[in-house]
């Protein structure tokens, strides 16, 4: 019963990427001497969606037996031009019915709100169809390489989660005229697996390639996390980490019993509230400074992965705040970064240390 032909329709609704249906039977395949598949599908919304991965892969040219057909309109060209419709759609002068397209297109242009979907079903274009914080080719203009944040001062994010959650630190410090961004992540080893499947994302590899680490047991231990913190204060200098009240209160007594002082947990531990008053500031520095390429992330996947699905929701005085229950993965690590720029000193941009002494 092995197959030796597969279609897979619109495969670009699998979300992260595995997708068990599709691995048995594409493994089924080995069987057959010649077999063949057909994907066809609009484009998945980010790049970590397994259909995204694919076609990334067909570009690089890796497999030559794969032949890629993609029909989409580049980023910078105007959504609503016909031009750019035509790009997208082969059978716009065929069997699409140009007028329903065009009223899409006009639709979109009047109500924002829709423009996310029209951008992903019409012009085939990566684009999460919910209200993304940032845009994917702005994150990726910032992958650069991450320098060392020793012998600056250093300013951090701490998303605690709840017990078995994602957890998240995220720091930050300025070098030569960019923001260097060094995140860690933490999730109990036991149940990684299951976690995996569970959220879609491939957190067991991501462990085995040192970008995600496994705390001991069922739980993320905040003892475990405290000595973590010890360790980095003793290493950098770092002047501010930003927390979330809500799970700090546990915390606080492995910090103490960590060798924190209870002068140095008051003094350098800055409570962040994650409503509008504290994120929307942040937020806007945050979006500022990606936009002018002021901040480098060396592409972490993990931390990609949580800013691929930061959605904002704005209150009606249009005030942002990132939202876990809007958005469609984790996003611990963006929220961490958020709290990190939101402490840091920006207005007055750092000393470059480096540029003094040279």
């Amino acid at each position: 019963m092995n197959p030796s032909f597969i279609v897979h329709d619109e495969l670009g609704q699998v979300r992260g990427p595995r997708s068990p249906l599709y691995e048995a039977l594409e493994t089924a395949t080995g069987a057959q001497e010649d077999p063949l598949t057909v994907i066809i599908s609009t484009q998945a919304p980010t790049d970590a969606d397994l259909l995204s991965i694919l076609i990334d892969d067909a570009k690089a040219g890796h497999d030559p037996h794969t032949v890629l057909s993609l029909h989409t309109a580049p980023p910078e060209l105007d959504p609503f031009a016909e031009a750019t419709i035509r790009l997208a759609n082969p059978a716009y002068d065929g069997f699409l019915n140009r007028r329903e397209v065009l009223a899409m297109a006009e639709a979109a242009r009047r109500m924002p709100a829709r423009q996310a979907e029209y951008e992903n079903l019409i012009l085939n274009r990566r684009t999460e169809a919910s209200n993304p914080f940032i845009s994917p080719m702005v994150w990726k203009a910032c992958d650069g390489p991450v320098a060392s944040l020793e012998g600056i001062p250093v300013y951090g994010g701490l998303d605690l989660s709840a017990v078995s959650d994602l957890t998240a630190l995220v720091l930050i410090g300025w070098r030569g005229g960019k923001w260097h961004v060094q995140p860690t992540f933490w999730l109990p080893i036991e149940g990684l697996s299951e976690r995996a499947t569970a959220d879609r994302v491939p957190y067991d590899l991501w462990h085995a390639q040192g970008h995600l680490q496994a705390t001991p047991g069922k739980t993320v231990s905040y003892e475990f996390v405290a000595h973590h913190l010890r360790q980095l204060f003793q290493r950098y200098n770092i002047q501010k980490l930003a927390f979330d009240r809500w799970n700090f209160r546990h915390l606080r007594p492995w910090l103490l019993q960590a060798g924190f002082t209870e002068h140095m947990v008051t003094d350098r531990f800055v409570e962040f509230g994650q409503g509008v008053a504290s994120m929307s500031p942040a937020l806007r520095d945050l979006e500022q400074v990606l936009l002018e390429g002021h901040l480098v992330h060396g592409g972490h996947p993990v931390l990609s992965m949580c800013v691929s699905h930061a959605v904002v929701v704005l209150d009606d005085a249009g005030n942002r705040k990132l939202s876990k229950k809007k958005s469609s993965a984790r996003i611990d690590g963006a929220i961490a970064l958020a709290m990190a720029i939101g402490v840091a000193p920006l207005q007055a941009k750092p000393i470059d240390i480096e540029a003094l002494i040279a």
